[in-house]
């Protein structure tokens, strides 16, 4: 089918007062924007797998930065992401008129701390998500 899965993992994201209870609005994919307003979180689909015999079914392998002017608050920003994620099931989001089931998601690499050497004083958390996501017919 071949969903915009990146569309549908915002749309989750951005409902969980959690996470915008840190960093507000600034939640993009692919990538943070130039000069955007710490603390952040971006994220891209990096690959997975597609069910053949369900083709409603994706299972996208995603990337999440966690970012912030320091370290801790970095660290903050992927706790909150984490707390979120690992573990649900069955969770609907509606885009517009269609709705999908973020059927599961669990973290395949745990948080890495990273210092960015291209950006001085931006500190980020990479993680690595495989979320299970199907259509729900309407």
């Amino acid at each position: 089918m071949n969903q915009d899965t990146n569309a549908i993992i915002r749309a989750y994201l951005v409902g969980q007062a959690t996470l915008t209870d840190i960093v507000g609005t600034q939640i993009y994919c692919p990538r943070l924007q130039e000069n955007a307003t710490l603390p952040a979180l971006s994220f891209f689909t990096r690959g997975g797998v597609d069910n053949p015999h369900i083709e409603t079914l994706e299972i996208p392998s995603v990337q999440f930065d966690c970012w912030d002017d320091d370290p801790i608050g970095a660290r903050e920003v992927y706790r909150a992401l984490y707390n979120i994620l690992q573990g649900i099931q069955n969770v609907n989001v509606v885009i517009g008129a269609d709705t999908y089931r973020i059927l599961s998601a669990v973290e395949e690499v745990k948080g890495q701390d990273l210092q960015d050497v291209d950006i001085p004083n931006y500190f980020r958390v990479v993680t690595f998500f495989k979320i299970d996501i199907q259509a729900v017919p309407s």
